[in-house]
């Protein structure tokens, strides 16, 4: 049987909107996925958010909140289904179905196994609309790690290697610089920045101290309270700071697991400090 598209023109156009949005959070959301939601009242936008970076608001809630009270009887196309479990936020299907929206597209089912297709079952059991499958390839493209670790338990791995045509990757007496041009290079930097980790040779760490990612875009760091009450920490900062020349307000550091009161008076003191010389610190949980 020939294929047969279930989606209208307009799905096409909206989730395509969506999945634009997802994109802004490329360098930011780790580990989360990116995420992008577009809510649609009478074809018209009347709300739209992506995900920006773990332990805020996931993209629907952005959505909703920019749409207001016409959320409710409106479509709601969202780049990944929309979570169903509790976790560093509440459930979005939950939060769909107390907008009242009347229908849900996803891309593509969460292959994380708490959700699963919960998220598409919460909303179905609630009377919404919802459907999957649309410009599901495109949505996977956007998380490859994401779905790789959820589906198989394994990262998902680029390899990069520069070489002339006969192999070699340098000259014996270390004179060569370059292989690569100027846009590979650039490629190169925009990929690495979108991964969790990069890994190369000890011997090209001894002998080029690299630099392996340029400041595309701010670079949140998670900490225990217990981290700001060591001294070398923050020695270690400042070095770090001074030698990748990252400028300080594009640096947040989330503080977390604040449990003690004694340990929150005393970090309170570094928090200020930090502050004070241009740093985010963000207070994401308390305990």
């Amino acid at each position: 049987m020939p294929y047969v598209d279930r989606f209208s023109a307009a799905d096409h156009a909206h989730m395509a909107r969506a999945l634009q949005l997802a994109a802004r959070g490329l360098y930011t959301t780790s580990p989360n996925p990116r995420v992008g939601c577009v809510i649609v009242k009478n074809d018209i936008i009347v709300g739209e958010g992506w995900h920006e970076r773990a332990g805020t608001p996931h993209a629907e809630i952005h959505a909703l909140q920019a749409a207001g009270d016409a959320a409710r009887g409106a479509t709601a196309y969202v780049t990944l289904e929309p979570c169903s479990h509790h976790g560093r936020t509440p459930p979005c299907a939950e939060a769909l179905i107390q907008a009242g929206v009347a229908r849900v597209v996803a891309a593509m089912t969460d292959p994380n196994p708490l959700v699963a297709g919960g998220g598409i079952s919460m909303l179905t059991l609630a009377g919404i609309e919802a459907e999957v499958g649309l410009m599901e390839a495109e949505a996977r493209a956007l998380n490859p790690g994401f779905v790789s670790r959820m589906t198989r338990g394994r990262p998902w791995l680029r390899l990069k290697t520069a070489s002339s045509l006969d192999g070699k990757t340098a000259l014996a007496n270390g004179a060569s610089q370059w292989i690569t041009g100027a846009a590979a290079r650039a490629d190169v930097q925009a990929l690495r920045a979108r991964a969790c980790a990069i890994l190369t040779g000890s011997g090209t760490v001894l002998a080029d101290n690299p630099r392996h990612v340029q400041l595309l875009a701010q670079v949140n760091l998670n900490l225990t309270a217990s981290s700001l009450l060591n001294a070398e920490f923050h020695q270690l900062l400042h070095s770090q700071l001074q030698r990748h020349k990252l400028p300080a307000d594009k640096l947040c550091i989330e503080v977390t697991e604040m449990v003690a009161l004694g340990e929150l008076g005393v970090s309170a003191q570094w928090i200020r400090q930090l502050r004070e010389q241009g740093l985010k610190v963000a207070l994401d949980d308390f305990g």
